[in-house]
């Protein structure tokens, strides 16, 4: 048992070596997780507390990151504002996958008239309007609130994995095994359960760590518009816009955030990278991870 944890641990090592960006996108997600889960416990202040007698403070020891225009701890809104953004990544790729892994399978497995009806009419109409253009319009139309951000950008987010899915489907499904298993009987629940969505899982599990970035971005233009989280809530896109007219008197309030944001993109986009290199078997062949 010793020896297996040694090797473990080696062959951990080894691979953070060879992919020391992505070693700094787990780390980075993890510190933003950690934010996110326990975010009352490790924020200072309150981050809706108000202030006015401290308003505009520069980074200090009572204030790391210093404080905005309604004397708020930056640090504590930062903080907070990790848990808005995890809450919409994970949920808006996992609602869109969800509907695009239904109707991929729908299209790639029968094909014909339902192919065309999913694959050239839906998609292609959902695809013809700009995906941050729809999330607007549907925000704008039902109403600040983090639900109906979800909603909105699951809504522009779920065809390009519907169109993932439909392609791997079409391949998998003319695979030797497939056909043997339909020639023994089993249901076409069955063959897409149990022979063709393990076989296309790897690429969807690389384009969801993708667009999870894709959602924490957009979020913060939603709340950078004010169609976001409505206020006292924090939320790193709504602290930009709070910050715009501070830009050059108070530069902390806009540094903070946008760092923030960037940081949690790329831990994303990082981890993506290296699963797709790592879930490729010629990319494994040829760095020999």
């Amino acid at each position: 048992m010793d020896a297996d944890v040694i090797t473990a641990k080696t062959s951990l090592l080894q691979r953070s070596k060879q992919q020391p960006l992505a070693a700094l996108g787990i780390v980075l997600l993890a510190l933003f997780l950690v934010c996110a889960l326990f975010a009352p416990w490790l924020a200072p202040y309150d981050p809706a507390q108000l202030n006015l007698a401290s308003r505009l403070m520069g980074p200090s020891a009572a204030h790391w990151f210093g404080t905005d225009e309604l004397g708020r701890d930056i640090l504590s809104r930062t903080i907070f504002g990790a848990r808005i953004s995890m809450i919409v990544a994970v949920s808006v790729v996992g609602l869109s996958l969800a509907v695009g892994l239904v109707a991929g399978c729908l299209a790639g497995f029968y094909g014909g008239i339902t192919d065309t009806i999913l694959n050239i009419y839906v998609t292609n109409a959902f695809m013809s309007l700009p995906g941050i253009l729809l999330a607007i319009a549907f925000v704008a139309f039902m109403g600040p609130g983090l639900a109906n951000v979800i909603l909105a950008l699951a809504i522009s987010g779920w065809v390009g994995y519907a169109r993932l899915v439909r392609g791997q489907v079409m391949a998998v499904k003319e695979r030797e095994f497939v056909e043997a298993a339909r020639a023994l009987g089993a249901s076409d629940l069955r063959l897409l359960w149990r022979h063709i969505l393990p076989n296309i899982v790897q690429p969807l599990i690389v384009q969801g760590a993708i667009g999870m970035a894709g959602a924490v971005l957009a979020e913060a233009t939603l709340s950078f518009l004010g169609l976001g989280v409505p206020p006292p809530a924090a939320s790193w896109g709504s602290m930009l816009n709070d910050a715009r007219s501070h830009l050059f008197d108070s530069p902390h309030l806009v540094f903070f955030p946008a760092v923030a944001v960037m940081l949690c993109v790329l831990s994303f986009n990082f981890i993506g990278d290296a699963l797709r290199d790592y879930l490729d078997p010629r990319t494994k062949m040829e760095t020999g991870l």
